[in-house]
């Protein structure tokens, strides 16, 4: 059974560290959605003259996110359609709480759901300084509205996410990456995400 599984959660838990982690133990195609949209979103930011690295603009939501999320499931589509593993790697808040989203991805790649198997990996910190800290040691241009208006963005954050997709609760995994990313805690996600290979 193929895997579509999905690392979610918000800025700075460490979605696409945790996700590359366990890419090591699976073959499967990788599809970060700031690498798949990353360049096209910030030429058009900068023919608009906006910032390029702006994420949180009423410009980037109303043109923009959507955009590079479609573009993400698209290309997620066509692996699954050539029989391959996927890993997601995003917050996809909006997705997650649209039951339909995923019922029509794998509709469209001509699968149906007992031969794909969902699973989502929520990654989350213990706490807000943690999370501070690691986004500031990552070094992203794009984080810079995060920093500047910290007490707001905290305020906004929601550490589970709202899951109304037709899986099953053991396919969900909340996983609180606080501390060292151990091989036992890679193992452990490894484990979760193979199940019952069938």
């Amino acid at each position: 059974m193929q895997k579509l599984v999905f690392f979610v959660g918000v800025a700075g838990t460490g979605k696409t560290t945790v996700a590359r982690k366990l890419a090591r133990r699976m073959p499967a195609a990788f599809l970060d959605r700031d690498t798949v949209g990353g360049r096209c979103v910030e030429k058009i930011l900068a023919m608009n003259g906006l910032d390029v690295n702006d994420r949180d603009s009423d410009f980037y939501k109303e043109h923009l996110r959507d955009l590079e999320y479609e573009t993400t499931r698209d290309i997620c589509i066509e692996n699954l359609a050539a029989g391959q593993n996927v890993f997601m790697i995003s917050p996809f808040t909006a997705e997650l709480k649209n039951k339909d989203w995923i019922e029509k991805l794998i509709q469209e790649a001509g699968l149906t759901k007992q031969e794909v198997d969902v699973k989502v990996v929520v990654v989350t910190l213990k706490d807000m300084d943690t999370q501070k800290e690691r986004i500031i040691e990552r070094c992203t241009d794009r984080d810079t509205w995060k920093l500047e208006h910290w007490d707001d963005f905290k305020h906004r954050v929601q550490f589970v996410p709202e899951i109304n997709w037709d899986i099953p609760s053991s396919s969900i995994l909340v996983f609180d990456n606080s501390g060292e990313l151990t091989e036992e805690k890679v193992d452990s996600i490894y484990q979760f995400i193979v199940g019952d290979q069938n």
